[in-house]
C-alpha cells in the first residue's frame, strides 16, 4: 500500500508531536490496514481480525509531499493469533519503520456483542466502583 504524506498525517496535525513530518500514530494505521489485507485470506464469513499487540520502530522522518510503502507479510499463525512481520519504505528505498503488529481471529457478532456499549459522558456505571 502506497501512501503520500499530507498536512493531515503530520505529527502537528495529529497532537502527536510538534514536527510537520509523518506522525508515528498514522504510519501505525497504515501499518495495521496492511495487516488487514493480509488477513482476509484467514477469515470467512462471519470472521474477522483484531488487532491486539503493536511493536513498531518508527526510524526515519518522512515530509509532507513524500511517498511512504507500507507491506505485511504472510503471518505466522499462533491458535487464532496471526503476527504480523511489518515494513515501510520511503521513496529512496530507505527503512521508515519496521516490527510486528499481532491480530487475532474472532466471530464478529459475538466480539460487537462482547464490547460494552458506550456511555454519555459523566455518567457512572451502577456495577462499577461505586457499584
Amino acid at each position: 500500500m502506497r501512501h503520500e504524506v499530507t498536512d493531515a498525517d503530520t505529527a502537528v496535525s495529529l497532537g502527536s508531536g510538534d514536527v510537520p513530518v509523518l506522525a508515528t500514530p498514522r504510519l501505525i494505521a497504515w501499518l495495521e490496514a496492511a495487516t488487514v489485507r493480509a488477513a482476509a485470506p484467514f477469515t470467512g464469513p462471519g470472521r474477522t481480525t483484531v488487532g491486539t499487540e503493536i511493536r513498531v520502530r518508527h526510524l526515519r522522518a518522512t515530509r509532507v509531499g513524500g511517498r511512504v510503502e507500507v507491506t505485511a507479510g504472510a503471518p505466522a499463525a499462533e491458535g487464532r493469533r496471526l503476527t504480523f512481520r511489518v515494513s515501510a519504505v520511503d521513496g529512496a528505498g530507505d527503512l521508515v519503520a519496521d516490527g510486528e503488529i499481532d491480530r487475532v481471529l474472532v466471530d464478529r457478532e459475538r466480539f460487537l456483542a462482547s464490547a460494552p456499549a458506550a456511555r454519555p459522558e459523566g455518567t457512572v456505571d451502577s456495577e462499577g466502583p461505586e457499584g
